[in-house]
């Protein structure tokens, strides 16, 4: 494995994890009525790669789940970036 697909790959879990983390965190402030992290920085996490993450924790903490644009657009992004993700993988 070349160092360029080791940083791809190091890059894919960090992000994905950063993704599944706040939307844990922004479940948790939902309920108790704290001030919440912006659906623009959600979706910034997700586009810039932590899709799958974002739709994991979309899931596990059931948060979004009613938003349509979160419910079809995450599920998009996670194939997108799926395809992106092995496109670059034959390339590198």
């Amino acid at each position: 494995m070349g160092t360029l697909t080791g940083i791809l790959y190091l890059y894919a879990i960090v992000i994905n994890i950063i993704g599944f983390i706040i939307m844990g965190k922004d479940k948790r402030k939902a309920k108790r009525n704290e001030y919440r992290i912006r659906e623009s920085t959600l979706w910034q996490v997700a586009i810039l790669g932590g899709s799958i993450g974002a739709y994991m924790g979309m899931k596990v903490y059931r948060h979004k789940t009613k938003h349509k644009v979160f419910a079809f657009g995450f599920p998009l992004l996670v194939m997108l970036h799926s395809l992106l993700f092995i496109w670059l993988n034959t390339k590198l």
